[in-house]
């Protein structure tokens, strides 16, 4: 998840729907890949956090998610632990019900983590929430953060624009490897599977929207009284929409490729 949970919090902590011991006996090879095509620059978008919320005015809106193209999976192998869905205990509100916003891979602490798409590095650590979509105003948030001390509480995110007109969310690294400003590409070496901020264990949180995506989701009432946050974040979108064979994987629960239970060396 994305958002802190203070102490105060009485919603326990997302479980993660299947164990994700053994899913691979050692850390898979990264692939070589060669430069990606140029990113689609007539997306930028000027304010990652807008306080007249998100809009399709008169700039050129993104791609459904139906026609983006080029993603891979983070992570080469494992499993698919808490999908896109309506959950207990979810952080976000969607047609009245609480929502996981992204969904939960694993395979083993320290696993190599992927970028998922060619695009360029806007936030990298764990000051990231200008580029996840909240629409209005930080201040109060940032001010309690300070206060109290708590920004080491947050997990180790990194947020990428795509070029496509979408965002790319990764988190709970246990060390990331990109900087502000890198241009990555489909397959590069972002960071390390880890459970920094509030994770149940090792895993990556992957989420992915469009700025300019006019719908918006909720955020739960407990949550905004406790961090100070605005109420409302620009809607994302079911990351297996977009990910090569993401609805058979989730029957299976397996990231494509992926071995159960591999036979010991």
């Amino acid at each position: 998840m994305l958002v802190l949970l203070s102490s105060t919090d009485r919603t326990p902590p997302l479980a993660p729907i299947s164990e994700v011991r053994g899913v691979v006996a050692t850390p898979p090879s990264s692939p070589t890949i060669g430069p990606g095509p140029a990113l689609a620059r007539e997306f930028a978008y000027a304010r990652p956090t807008d306080p007249d919320g998100p809009g399709t005015g008169a700039a050129r809106l993104p791609p459904a998610p139906s026609r983006l193209t080029g993603y891979i999976w983070p992570l080469v192998h494992g499993r698919i632990t808490l999908p896109f869905k309506a959950i207990p205990g979810g952080s976000r509100i969607k047609d009245g019900l609480l929502w996981h916003d992204g969904v939960d891979l694993a395979s083993f602490c320290g696993d190599r983590v992927r970028a998922a798409h060619d695009g360029v590095v806007l936030a990298a650590g764990r000051h990231f929430d200008d580029y996840i979509g909240w629409v209005g105003d930080l201040s109060r948030y940032y001010a309690l953060l300070d206060r109290k001390s708590m920004w080491n509480d947050l997990p180790l995110a990194v947020v990428i624009d795509d070029g496509d007109g979408y965002r790319s969310i990764y988190a709970h690294f246990g060390k990331v490897v990109v900087r502000v400003g890198d241009v990555v590409h489909a397959g590069q070496l972002i960071g390390y599977e880890g459970m920094t901020g509030h994770a149940s264990g090792c895993h990556v949180h992957f989420g992915l929207f469009s700025p300019r995506e006019p719908t918006t989701f909720g955020v739960r009432a407990d949550i905004l009284h406790d961090l100070r946050l605005p109420p409302l974040e620009i809607a994302r979108i079911d990351p297996l929409d977009v990910l090569p064979g993401g609805q058979d994987a989730l029957r299976t629960r397996l990231i494509p490729g992926t071995t159960v239970n591999p036979p010991k060396k």
